[in-house]
């Protein structure tokens, strides 16, 4: 059965840290589900390691429907988290337009999006429409541009009661979590405690309700930047770069494939018979 928004608000009450992962297909999404993870992300996270963008900002909804399918497909028991993209979501009708398309066409179980006080109206609206949205707060990749670069938020006075008031008011309109992304610990502690729905950090320290990552990044499979707040728990990336070596160098030798372990056998008196 399904993990569901509600399961996530219970963990929190029981004070049970909930584990979550991004994953943008089939494979992927099927082992980190059966690992036991409590959430899977599709995250527009998928427009730079799947896509090969410099930013979120291209990935469209098409995108975001067919990575979602791929995913679905693959997780039994997680609870399945898809974003809504740049610039999908800017009026209340087309942020519950979209928000419905995930659902039906991608088979999200909650949808993600970024922002606060400004996005309250369409939170409440696609809430309102029977499907959990999750908020996403702090550094938030789609406001890249505005922030000037991927930066810590909410170091300062003005920048941490933005922040804060941002939390408090996706609380009111409905949102069953909400991601703090690139905010400095204290912050994140505070919103932590002030909330009553789950706080799952990304560059927020130990004290949010739960924790998420880039699996690439997990894996060391996106090399071309790790953030402070990134773990390797696998050097995949260099497995795979290996792997794939060693299978050039076979074939190129012709010791791949071998006849007898590779192969099919056939009686040669057909040849014969072949005209």
């Amino acid at each position: 059965m399904k993990n569901t928004a509600v399961t996530f608000r219970a963990a929190k009450a029981k004070g049970e840290k909930l584990s979550m992962l991004t994953a943008y297909d089939y494979t992927t999404a099927k082992l980190i589900d059966e690992s036991g993870i409590d959430g899977i992300l599709v995250g527009d996270s998928l427009g730079m390691v799947m896509l090969g963008y410099d930013s979120t900002l291209p990935v469209t909804m098409e995108d975001m429907i067919h990575h979602a399918k791929c995913v679905t497909r693959g997780a039994k028991n997680a609870l399945v988290v898809v974003d809504l993209p740049f610039m999908a979501y800017h009026t209340v009708d087309q942020a519950v337009e979209n928000a419905g398309r995930l659902v039906k066409e991608g088979g999200a179980q909650a949808v993600k999006l970024e922002g606060g006080v400004a996005f309250h109206d369409q939170i409440k609206a696609i809430v309102t429409a029977s499907i959990p949205v999750m908020a996403h707060l702090g550094l938030t990749p789609q406001s890249v541009n505005a922030f000037g670069g991927f930066k810590v938020q909410g170091k300062n006075v003005k920048t941490a009661q933005q922040i804060l008031d941002d939390a408090r008011a996706i609380e009111d309109a409905g949102a069953f979590a909400v991601v703090l992304e690139g905010v400095p610990t204290l912050l994140a502690k505070r919103i932590t405690e002030e909330l009553s729905i789950p706080t799952i950090g990304i560059g927020a320290g130990d004290v949010t309700d739960g924790q998420i990552l880039v699996y690439q990044d997990l894996l060391n499979m996106y090399g071309e930047m790790k953030p402070k707040f990134v773990r390797h728990y696998a050097e995949i990336g260099a497995q795979m770069r290996d792997a794939f070596g060693r299978y050039i160098a076979d074939v190129k030798s012709g010791a791949f494939p071998d006849n007898d372990r590779e192969g099919f056998k056939m009686d040669e008196a057909i040849l014969d018979e072949l005209k």
